[in-house]
């Protein structure tokens, strides 16, 4: 089985819109910075480095960096055949 490893940025003070294809089975681990997930109903869930996260399935709008610096996250994933 191989993996496939993908590093995402999301800017200091920015959002990602949440896309579940990006996701989808991936486990994504917060390298630096926090990121709050969004909900769609408007409730929020921040994460620090070192947490570990697992985003697909979820009722997200974004990932949004409420911090001064660069949030990192490192999504690993099987390489789908």
């Amino acid at each position: 089985m191989s993996f496939e490893r993908r590093t995402v940025t999301v800017a200091a003070g920015s959002e990602r819109a949440y896309d579940p294809a990006e996701w989808f089975d991936a486990l994504v681990v917060v390298q630096a910075g926090e990121v709050d997930l969004e909900c769609r109903g408007g409730a929020l869930a921040r994460f620090r480095q070192g947490d570990i996260l697992w985003l697909t399935g979820l009722p997200l709008r974004a990932l949004r960096n409420p911090g001064p610096d660069a949030a990192v996250l490192l999504a690993i994933s099987r390489i789908r055949a």
